[in-house]
C-alpha cells in the first residue's frame, strides 16, 4: 500500500510539472489517503505485536 502511495505521489509531481492541475490534485489526494491508511495499519500492527509479546 505504501508503494501505491509513492506511485500516486510521483504521478502528482509529474502532473504538476506539466501543469495538469486537476490530475495533480487528484493524485495527491489518493497518495495522501493511501499514506494515512498505511500509517494506521502500521500502528495497529505495531500495537498488536506488542500486546502479543507482553
Amino acid at each position: 500500500m505504501l508503494k501505491w502511495a509513492i506511485v500516486f505521489l510521483v504521478v502528482a509531481i509529474v502532473a504538476a510539472l506539466f501543469g495538469f492541475g486537476g490530475i495533480a490534485a487528484a493524485a495527491t489526494d489518493f497518495a495522501r489517503i493511501l499514506f494515512f491508511i498505511f500509517l494506521v495499519l502500521f500502528v495497529i500492527s505495531l500495537v498488536m505485536g506488542m500486546m502479543r509479546r507482553g
